[in-house]
């Protein structure tokens, strides 16, 4: 028998603890027939997190279907690439898709066509320089990046919306063909559609390209109208 209030699904959802951002965007997403189960983890040690796993077993009590990892981790050298095999590891290890926000990121821009990129962070301008080499290990060209500028993790999600704005609009000028959002504690699902409209610049941002990669891995390929042309038209 299917679950009363999903029939269609149940998707695990997964974030660092200090993380409040990932939980209330990806409920906006949610199609009907399906719902999103919560697991937090604390970040740290070698391996990203030291309680990944632990975290993400006790989540299968739920019998999600998938697990969209609420992280992105372009801050760090290399940091995609160490994401992709952890949440590659965990996938083996409880025989489920397993989708993080790095590597969805990227996948919403190849399935826009988006080749020449502008970059939305959190982050610092020395950090900024970090994320742009993991965006064009991707295959990307990074024709602009710029941060919030962010003092602490926690303080990403205090970030205002009208500052997000204003960073989007000056990306949106530079010759780009999309601007990504990298940071997954920073607000911004609310307003890829304004500015969208308002830009004419596709906006990939990371936490609806995680869900939207969830849902496609799980052969979901209901339009979610409102949040931008990835989950309404790829």
């Amino acid at each position: 028998m299917s679950d009363t209030l999903a029939p269609r699904a149940i998707i695990g959802v997964m974030t660092p603890a200090m993380n409040t951002v990932v939980q209330p965007e990806l409920e906006r997403l949610r199609p009907s027939g399906i719902s999103n189960q919560m697991q937090r983890f604390r970040l740290g040690g070698e391996r990203i997190s030291d309680d990944l796993f632990g975290e993400a077993e006790k989540l299968m009590d739920a019998n999600p279907l998938a697990l969209a990892i609420g992280l992105t981790t372009d801050a760090g050298p290399g940091g995609v690439e160490k994401l992709k095999s952890v949440c590659d590891e965990l996938q083996d290890r409880i025989g489920i898709p397993v989708c993080n926000a790095s590597i969805a990121t990227q996948k919403g821009l190849h399935a826009l066509r988006a080749k020449r990129i502008a970059v939305l962070t959190p982050f610092n301008a020395d950090i900024d320089q970090v994320v742009k080499a993991n965006i064009e290990a991707g295959g990307f060209e990074v024709a602009a990046i710029k941060g919030t500028e962010a003092p602490s993790l926690p303080q990403i999600c205090e970030t205002p919306l009208d500052q997000i704005r204003d960073l989007a609009r000056q990306l949106a000028a530079t010759d780009c063909d999309a601007i990504a959002q990298i940071g997954t504690a920073l607000p911004m699902v609310g307003l890829i559609e304004e500015l969208e409209r308002e830009t004419g610049k596709t906006i990939v941002a990371c936490n609806a390209a995680v869900y939207w990669q969830t849902l496609r891995a799980l052969g979901i390929n209901d339009s979610v109208p409102g949040f931008g042309r990835l989950l309404d038209e790829a």
